[in-house]
Order: structure tokens, then C-alpha cells, then sequence
């Protein structure tokens, strides 16, 4: 028998190779005979850098960047196994969990240090660069990753603008005239796993920025900045941005990349599966495990068990999905291609405490998945 365990992290417990690491350890304790193949994933957020580094035999830079509010802070990038493509992870420079929840505002904080890992993977001469775009503290449209990178964005007086949430109400001119020109050289593909525009009810600042610490009056002006936002860009580059799909990710740091830097943007699970070579490990299995913190509703939605389920499904080979937690509504997951699923926890416990057990939950759990997969074959 041969299992591909394909887990995306637990969020605020473990990361992918953690619990990929656990599910071989509950594997081998039912039978050490049956062959594993450890494929730690990510949907293009938390954890993309280490999964794909990992897999192909890369490398993780370490590196200073500027933090969300600013400060110099260290962070890390990926070249992979090839040193053709490096991987970027915004929530590694400009992420919401590099702040106190005291500093959670939207209005202030900037995409800058994105720019500048963008920047240095440049020096490593590659031909492609992935952008993980998950997990954003900012709210700024892509401007400050845009200004670190040479872009130019000027107020009526002709002064370049305070790259951040706030500061885009202030835009008139938008100059990319010294934009790093290696940017031209390489191609640029943005793993992005929601479809939310710019602006509207729908976009970055009311979907998502309350979570970042807006108040009600604050998402009105972020969203009132976004739109302004959008219409320099129309006039100045040509684009509309303010209604495409996956505009609004990372505070609107999709629109930033898709105008700016002429990136693209796709589901970050079906950059990641296609960059590890998924389909071909899947191709000659008997069973895939995967997982992620908690399966509900919105796992249908670009994330990392349902994309696993999509890719064996085309070879026919059973996906089992563990979790933390299992909510009601993830019934409809079975018709996205997930033939089982089950949470770690099999008592009354806590959260605190399920996060702390989590890697012996895990191992129990896979133990006795093998048991009620050995009384169906």
C-alpha cells in the first residue's frame, strides 16, 4: 500500500510538514510495512515558502524586510531545487500576525516589504517568481510594495504619497518609469485563492479589512481610497482593476501586481500542486490523507483539501481529510471529491488544548482511520 499525505498547516498549532510529519508517525504505528510520501502544501499563504522549498530540494534565504508599520524586521524567501524560480510569501514581510493586535490598522500599515523581497529574489537571476498573497495586515492596493520596487506615486504637488491604506486618498500621478527592469525579464504568477474585487461590497476593504482592525468609518474611507485608487490607474495606465476577480485579495494587493508588475493571478493550490508535480505522486497511490485546521464551507473554496481531492480524483484514488474541527456544513465537501473526514478530537477538550495535543491527536487519529480503511477493503 502507498499513501501520499498531503496536509496543508493547522493554523496556530502546526505547520504542513508537522502534521505531514504526524500522519507518517500514526501510518507507520498501524503498519510499518506501508510505504508514505510526505507532500506538505499550502493554498499560497502560511507555510508556501517551506512546502515548496522542501519538495524540490531549494533553499530559504533569510533576509531583512520592512514590517506593515514599517519597522526592519527579519523575513525569508524561497529559491527552488531548479534556481529558477524563487517563492515569496507577502505574510512573511507584510503579514497580519507580524503585529500586536494593539497595531491591527489597516489605514497605516503598507505592502512595502513585499517590494523588497520581491527585490532581492531579483538579485538570484530567475525566470519566475510565485507570490503567495495570504494572510495581509494592509489594505494599500499594492502601492508600497510598488514604491520599494521603484514605482512612483505622486500627490497634486508632485510628492511621492504615503504608501499605506490612508495615504492613497492623496494619489494623482502614478510613475513606473523606474520600475526595476527585471521585473520585464521574469514571469510573475500571483497564488491568490479568493475571487473578491477592488471595491464595493464585495471588495477588500468591507470583506476583509475589519479583521485587520477597521472600524466601520475606517472601511468606508479604505474603500472610498481603493476606488480612488482605481480610477488614477484607469487614467493614468489605462486599466480597469476596480471589478476584476481576486483585485481585492491582500487589501488589494492583487490589483497592485496584476497592474503594476503585469502578473497573474491563479489558485494558489493549483500553482503549488503543479510546481510539486502533484497529479504524478497521486497517479501511483492507494490513498491520499490530507487536511487543514478546520473543514467547513469555505474549504471548497481554493483550499488545500478540496484542490488535493480535484487532483485524484482524475486517477480514481480515495482522499481521507482530518481536521481540528469538522463543521456541519462540510457535508457538501464529499462532492468536491473528499471520500472521508474526520476531526482529531474524540473527547471533550478545549481549543487551547486540542492546539497543544495536536500532533498526538493527529497520530491517534490517522491510527484509527487505517483500522476502519483495512474493515471496508
Amino acid at each position: 500500500m502507498r499513501v501520499i499525505i498531503a496536509p496543508d498547516s493547522f493554523k496556530g498549532s502546526l505547520t504542513a510538514s508537522e502534521v505531514a510529519d504526524a500522519v507518517k508517525i500514526g501510518i507507520n504505528r498501524y503498519d510499518e510495512e506501508i510505504e508514505t510520501m510526505k507532500v506538505p502544501l499550502s493554498d499560497g499563504g502560511e507555510g508556501m515558502v517551506e512546502a515548496l522549498v522542501a519538495a524540490t530540494g531549494g533553499e530559504i534565504i533569510e533576509t531583512k524586510v520592512k514590517d506593515p508599520l514599517g519597522r526592519e524586521r527579519e523575513s525569508y524567501f524561497g529559491i527552488l531545487g531548479t534556481g529558477e524560480t524563487a517563492v515569496v510569501e507577502m505574510a512573511a514581510a507584510s503579514g497580519l500576525p507580524l503585529l500586536e493586535e494593539a497595531e491591527y490598522n489597516p489605514l497605516e500599515t503598507t505592502t512595502y516589504g513585499t517590494g523588497q523581497l520581491i527585490e532581492k529574489a531579483l538579485d538570484y537571476d530567475i525566470s519566475k517568481l510565485i507570490i503567495g498573497i495570504g494572510g495581509s495586515a494592509t489594505n494599500d492596493g499594492g502601492v508600497g510594495m510598488a514604491q520599494a520596487l521603484g514605482g512612483r506615486f505622486l500627490d497634486q504637488a508632485g510628492q511621492e504619497i504615503d504608501g499605506t491604506g490612508a495615504g492613497l486618498a492623496d494619489l494623482a500621478t502614478v510613475d513606473l518609469s523606474d520600475l526595476d527592469p527585471r521585473l520585464e525579464e521574469i514571469e510573475i504568477e500571483v497564488a491568490c485563492d479568493v475571487d473578491n474585487p477592488l471595491v464595493g461590497e464585495n471588495g477588500a476593504a468591507h470583506i476583509y479589512a475589519p479583521q485587520k482592525g477597521a472600524s466601520a468609518g475606517d472601511v468606508k474611507r479604505l474603500d472610498q481610497n481603493l476606488e480612488h485608487l482605481a480610477t488614477v490607474i484607469k487614467e493614468e495606465l489605462g486599466q480597469e482593476v476596480s471589478q476584476q476577480p481576486g483585485a481585492g485579495a491582500a487589501g488589494g494587493l492583487g490589483a497592485g501586481l496584476l497592474t503594476f508588475l503585469d502578473a497573474e493571478l491563479n489558485s494558489g493550490i493549483e500553482i503549488v500542486s503543479e510546481t510539486l508535480n502533484l497529479g504524478a505522486k497521486i497517479k501511483e497511490a492507494d490513498l491520499v490523507i490530507t487536511g487543514e485546521g478546520a473543514l467547513d464551507h469555505q474549504t471548497a473554496n481554493g483550499k488545500v483539501p478540496v484542490g488535493v481531492a480535484k487532483v485524484a480524483q482524475e486517477f480514481d484514488v480515495p482522499v481521507v481529510a482530518i481536521a481540528g474541527t469538522v463543521k456541519e456544513d462540510a457535508k457538501q465537501l464529499y462532492k468536491s471529491g473528499i471520500d472521508g473526514m474526520t476531526s482529531i478530537i474524540s473527547a471533550p477538550i478545549t481549543l487551547q488544548e486540542s492546539m497543544a495535543q495536536a500532533e498526538e491527536l493527529i497520530i491517534e487519529t490517522v491510527i484509527r482511520v487505517m483500522h476502519l480503511l483495512d474493515i471496508n477493503i
